[in-house]
């Protein structure tokens, strides 16, 4: 039975997962992908992430705020996921939620599943995120369109 606590969103991009994981293990380039356009820049970058490393991001959605991130799955060419808390006062009650990018080689390329996973966001905030839903399932399908269009212009 599928939880609604997790939101997911697949494509198929017609690349090999090499490129694809590429972008996704840039936070310098989360900006460039983002479908939703909340993304304003990542204060840390220019690296490859690995497992456990942490990584800030500058978001707007309305108003400005800021995240930090920890990677929480990492599988070369596979599978990324970090989690997501906010930054300031409010981090207490706000984040948690999880964005998972799992890539899976199939003929004519990669089949890309997005997911928003808040199994584990702060309790307060959990009703009020998952109204959230039907705009992030919108957002998540601008994104893989993006990673299609930037990989695919590149090949």
């Amino acid at each position: 039975m599928p939880s609604r606590d997790v939101v997911s969103v697949q494509r198929l991009i017609p690349a090999p997962p090499e490129p694809i994981f590429d972008l996704l293990v840039d936070p310098a380039g989360h900006a460039r992908i983002d479908g939703g356009g909340s993304v304003q820049g990542a204060r840390s970058g220019g690296r490859r992430l690995g497992l456990g490393d942490r990584f800030g991001m500058d978001m707007k959605i309305g108003l400005p705020y800021r995240t930090s991130n920890t990677v929480v799955e990492l599988e070369e060419n596979r599978r990324i996921a970090w989690q997501t808390l906010a930054e300031g006062p409010a981090s207490p009650f706000l984040g948690g939620r999880i964005w998972r990018y799992v890539l899976e080689p199939v003929e004519g390329g990669t089949l890309v599943t997005e997911s928003w996973d808040i199994t584990k966001e702060a309790a307060p905030s959990k009703l009020f995120v998952r109204r959230m839903e039907p705009m992030t399932r919108r957002n998540m399908a601008a994104t893989l369109e993006r990673i299609d269009e930037i990989v695919t212009a590149a090949a």
